[in-house]
């Protein structure tokens, strides 16, 4: 599979990276042996870059999988990218140590302030931005960055003191992207990071399929990110071997352009008979696509939900789940 330049970072990493959210907790909650067996799988095809985050809670999959491709002589130790919700320089700091303790590493490919909603927001973790460039100093990140699913916090990225990578949130439909306080677009975004891309900020995108909303459509979304001007690579939440099959044909250009997956039995949903009305999947949820029902209980807006799966970890009764 082809490897790209992640822009001046110097880390060289497959067009297309997987993604660990949706073995998780949060959505399929596979066990330790299976979700390690499919990241195994996952790099055995060709692909060498894995995404996580400390709010994912996948380091348990990561762990055994590591371990199993360092025993390989045939196998290249992937690049891996973590990332944190933390905005004080403490926390921040603890959370690479956590990432290098839990997955038995030297160091850390890639790290990144996680989901950081707009450039106040930015701002307002500047101490956990100092924490990571610290640690890059040290030596125990190669190299750090920002997620985002908001256009003026990428366009930040571009100028931002020591930033190397971004990881914006992108899709043909423009599904789950802000810009400050409200709605941003996909020519927008993609406006940013080209801006990134020129500053030599490495660019690698979420959400092709807007959270598996529009993956019937996957050769045609895939076409839409794959050619925007700027993306190094496409980050791909997987969850079984099948897709990571499917994504290593596309990739390598063997996937038919009249694919479908069936996608008809998934989706987000609140259990009506379990919520308690608390708000927490509320205030959590980035899209803004939950909202109170004429009962006083949380509903998902199937047209908003990018099915990131956030929203679920903080129900304090497990009320939601991504069926």
């Amino acid at each position: 599979m082809n490897r790209n330049r992640l822009g001046l970072s110097g880390i060289e990493v497959s067009a297309v990276g997987m993604g660990t959210l949706t073995m998780g907790f949060s959505q399929k909650n596979l066990s330790t042996d299976e979700g390690a067996r499919i990241i195994v799988h996952a790099v055995k095809s060709g692909i060498n870059f894995l995404d996580t985050a400390q709010y994912y809670d996948t380091y348990r999959y990561l762990r055994p999988a590591l371990d199993t491709i360092k025993s390989d002589e045939n196998l290249d130790m992937p690049v891996v990218c973590s990332k944190t919700l933390e905005s004080d320089y403490e926390s921040a700091s603890a959370a690479v140590d956590e990432c290098l303790s839990e997955l038995n590493l030297e160091k850390i490919d890639i790290f990144l302030l996680h989901e950081v909603r707009g450039v106040v927001d930015l701002h307002e973790r500047s101490e956990a931005w100092r924490a990571l460039r610290d640690k890059k100093a040290s030596g125990l990140i190669r190299a750090i960055g920002i997620s985002t699913h908001h256009v003026d916090a990428c366009r930040a990225a571009a100028n931002l003191d020591s930033c190397d990578v971004i990881f914006p949130l992108i899709n043909k439909a423009g599904m789950g992207i802000r810009d400050g306080e409200g709605p941003g677009t996909r020519d927008d975004m993609a406006e940013a990071i080209k801006l990134c891309s020129n500053h030599g900020v490495g660019v690698f995108t979420m959400k092709a399929f807007g959270g598996g909303n529009i993956i019937e459509d996957y050769v045609e979304c895939l076409d839409y990110v794959t050619s925007l001007e700027g993306v190094d690579a496409v980050m791909i939440g997987m969850g079984s071997l099948d897709e990571v099959d499917t994504a290593v044909s596309y990739f390598e250009g063997n996937l038919g352009s009249d694919y479908r997956p069936d996608i008809s039995k998934k989706r987000m949903m609140v259990d009506q008979s379990d919520c308690e009305g608390c708000g927490a999947c509320k205030a959590r949820c980035v899209s803004q696509a939950i909202s109170w029902n004429d009962s006083g209980l949380a509903e998902i807006s199937v047209e908003k939900c990018v099915r990131c799966g956030y929203c679920a970890p903080v129900c304090p009764v497990r009320a939601i789940v991504f069926l």
